[in-house]
């Protein structure tokens, strides 16, 4: 392990809890299932952590197949990073279908309490750092959701607890019972980049900031859409053509997304950046986004992108660009 991992690297507080995390976090939501190259999946993460990543987020049905990127991070953690697990936060998620029957989703206390028994085998831990309810689950009372995080965060299985996926009038329902079981409530992890500001304009972020809490920006680079790969077309290769991926289809790459793609590459040439930098930075330009959770195919895609750290203050004149460009987005 390289033992400067960390000069370079720079965190942030999340919300008032006493925990950091770095800029950049890796999410292992594709590329460490089953179907994907174990050796690239391995030296993904050994590079993510070389370069002073210390958060990495998963959830119950990460793969394909559910389950198999807990089980193959936890592989890789035993093999490679057992002596350095006090310095790593990991983070899994339970919300969605897991496995058959009435038990296995949504946000009962049946459902988080053997999910996250079944995390922690698969990744050979005693407990994960931050446990998310990955999602809303309109057929369970929030006070039932609340109430199991609060108790396995006594239980020693997690640490902090976090949502995911919840609105700003769904995380204004689940505080006060966060408040009432005296949750340590840190995170939410929305989705947020160039091309879905949904975040701005619900007032998520403030109320997570009055709340005391951190956010975890997912899908920063639109699945890689803002990336140098689509400027051209669709490459074989991309995720666009992988049929386990169910979030991206070529639909997504409209010839309105392209031009935006081009006009936004001169900003960031001009920053003397990739374009994915440019996305990164542009999430990670407000403080109260704590972290950008990055996916990556290649070890080298994440030396690139961590660099995006390395400027990510904009003028007016650049974010007025870049608004004008993203008039289209969502």
């Amino acid at each position: 392990m390289n033992s400067n991992r960390y000069e370079n690297m720079k965190f942030r507080k999340l919300g008032k809890s006493g925990l950091k995390l770095p800029l950049i976090s890796l999410g292992l939501w594709y590329g460490y299932g089953d179907v994907d190259n174990f050796e690239n999946s391995k030296q993904m993460i050994l590079t993510a952590f070389d370069s002073g990543i210390t958060h990495f987020d998963l959830a119950n049905n990460y793969g394909p197949a559910p389950g198999s990127a807990e089980s193959n991070f936890g592989k890789i953690l035993s093999e490679e990073l057992s002596g350095y697990r006090d310095e790593l936060i990991i983070s899994t998620k339970a919300g969605y279908g897991m496995w058959p029957g009435p038990y296995g989703d949504g946000g009962s206390r049946k459902y988080l309490f053997s999910s996250l028994d079944q995390s922690l085998r698969r990744l050979k831990l005693d407990y994960v750092d931050i446990f998310y309810h990955h999602r809303p689950d309109p057929e369970t009372d929030i006070e039932e959701t609340v109430m199991a995080l609060a108790d396995l965060v006594r239980s020693g299985k997690a640490l902090y607890a976090g949502l995911s996926n919840y609105s700003k009038a769904e995380t204004e329902k689940a505080i006060p019972f966060m408040e009432k079981y005296n949750v340590p409530y840190v995170v939410t992890q929305p989705s947020y980049s160039m091309f879905n500001r949904n975040l701005e304009r619900d007032g998520l972020l403030d109320l997570q900031e009055q709340a005391g809490a951190g956010t975890l920006a997912y899908q920063v680079l639109s699945q890689g859409l803002l990336t140098d790969k689509y400027l051209k077309g669709i490459p074989k290769t991309s995720r666009i053509e992988k049929e386990h991926c169910e979030w991206l289809n070529k639909g997504d790459l409209t010839e309105q997304r392209i031009h935006q793609l081009h006009e936004l590459k001169v900003i960031a040439d001009q920053r003397n950046q990739t374009l994915s930098q440019l996305a990164i930075a542009w999430v990670l330009r407000d403080s109260k986004v704590t972290s950008a959770l990055m996916g990556a195919s290649s070890p080298e895609q994440i030396l690139q992108n961590v660099q995006a750290i390395n400027n990510l203050d904009f003028s007016d004149e650049e974010l007025t660009q870049i608004d004008t460009i993203l008039g289209g987005a969502k």
